[in-house]
């Protein structure tokens, strides 16, 4: 009886010891996949925008790309928005407190701050896209508008009535004057008798003196006034509804909106480089330093010419006037025609 208790017992203290040993490798295996999983989406990326994306079709598709981007190549996206400039650079250092692997900014409003925290943490990845901050730890994503810029002046050159245009700039400050003086130097080309009134908002979000001063432009005969203000261009398309003059967009196809009225849009896509820039990092062909997108890279156009449209061509411009502006483009991009950057002269 006591021999067979203790065997009995001791079946019992193997077959526990078998069952607790079994149990721990399961545990270790899941442990170890846990950590591969980990491993796959360890890459987390953050996009801190400096303001709050709001109406401004600049932001909204750069996030558009960005998430796009995030879905597609499977990594951890997150998109900050800002209330003001003291809440961007805390946005900033909270995502390096966070430990995202890369940290994408946007525009001239971020520069200050990213220099600051960018120098402050050599080792972290930075990007900032639409202007230049020299660090080596951050690559600088710009555009050649001047050439989209050069196509709409073309445009309006050939298609105005009046032989006076306008545009409703947002600020005068170097970036902008890569639309104003890309826009003159295409309306120069096709039409060297027309007159080019500029006037400047003063900020990026004023539709009610951008309207203002569209009307002023149109009061001295004005047929066509681009907008390049930002959210100011609201105020635009409201005076070219009032008045009957046409006019134009910026960053994203605006015709939809009117397209009787505002009848082409200058393109700034800002949600393809956003794209490209967290795939060169996923796929560890991230480089610092600066790039830019124009015309060839497809980075910036204009409606109908490069890039088709939802909306119909307004005879304003016609039929006539896109193909000759599309040799233009063609021009353009094989080198026959090179447009001057404003901010090398």
């Amino acid at each position: 009886m006591k021999r067979s208790l203790s065997f009995v017992l001791s079946m019992i203290m193997i077959t526990v010891l078998l069952a607790a040993c079994g149990s721990n490798t399961e545990k270790d295996e899941q442990s170890t996949n846990s950590g591969s999983g980990d491993q796959a989406k360890s890459k987390k990326i953050a996009l801190v925008l400096p303001e709050k994306i709001g109406v401004n079709p600049f932001f909204v598709q750069m996030d558009e790309g960005f998430t796009k981007a995030g879905t597609e190549f499977g990594v951890e996206v997150k998109t900050i928005q800002s209330t003001d400039p003291a809440a961007f650079e805390q946005n900033l250092r909270a995502a390096v407190a966070e430990n995202y692997d890369l940290i994408i900014t946007a525009t001239f409003q971020a520069e200050d701050a990213l220099k600051k925290v960018a120098a402050e943490n050599p080792d972290k990845p930075f990007a900032i896209i639409d202007t230049t901050v020299d660090l080596p730890n951050v690559r600088s994503v710009g555009f050649r508008e001047y050439e989209a810029a050069y196509l709409l002046g073309a445009t309006a050159g050939l298609s105005t009535k009046t032989n006076i245009v306008g545009m409703v700039a947002a600020v005068d400050i170097p970036l902008i004057k890569k639309y104003t003086e890309g826009f003159s130097q295409g309306l120069a080309s096709t039409n060297p008798d027309a007159e080019f009134l500029v006037n400047y908002v003063g900020g990026f979000a004023d539709p009610a003196k951008a309207k203002e001063l569209a009307l002023v432009t149109f009061g001295k005969g004005a047929d066509f006034i681009a907008g390049a203000a930002a959210t100011g261009d609201l105020g635009v398309f409201e005076a070219a509804e009032e008045k009957g003059f046409y006019t134009s967009g910026q960053d994203v196809d605006r015709t939809e909106l009117d397209p009787e009225h505002i009848v082409l849009s200058q393109l700034k896509s800002t949600d393809t480089v956003t794209y490209e820039t967290v795939k060169d990092f996923v796929n560890d062909t991230f480089e610092y330093g600066a790039v830019n997108y124009g015309l060839k890279e497809n980075g910036v156009g204009v409606t109908f010419v490069t890039h088709d449209s939802k909306s119909p061509l307004s005879p304003f411009i016609g039929q006539e006037v896109i193909d000759k502006v599309k040799k233009i483009h063609e021009d353009i991009i094989s080198g026959t025609i090179v447009i001057k950057d404003p901010l090398q002269q």
